[in-house]
């Protein structure tokens, strides 16, 4: 099972964890991880290529692990820009967890 967690400060997303396989399929036909690896993929890029920001990002793939970090004082224009992309992955990986319950579980920590 994959599961994401979201790291919390008040109302803030500061990040996310995805730790594991889905195990909805074997490896490199398994849906449930290529929706989760490309919705992470189009955040860090929006975050980091567009809007030129320095989020840390790890990625340990023969773990299946994927680190996610906004970088600390940003502005309130940032902010602005950041909270919803980090909000809607934490919708669209909700709604994911409702089709495949038994392959991806999202958390708040």
């Amino acid at each position: 099972m994959t599961t994401v967690t979201f790291h919390m400060e008040g109302e803030r997303i500061s990040g996310f964890d995805a730790r594991g396989h889905s195990g909805y399929a074997e490896t490199g036909c398994d849906i449930v991880c290529a929706a989760v690896t490309s919705a992470v993929r189009l955040v860090d890029a929006t975050i980091n290529d567009v809007l030129g920001l320095a989020a840390s990002v790890k990625v340990s793939e023969a773990d299946a692990d994927i680190s996610f970090r906004l970088p600390g004082g940003l502005s309130a224009e940032l902010e602005d820009c950041c909270q919803p992309l980090l909000t809607g992955l934490m919708v669209y990986f909700a709604q994911l967890h409702d089709e495949y319950p038994e392959n991806i579980e999202v958390l708040e920590g």
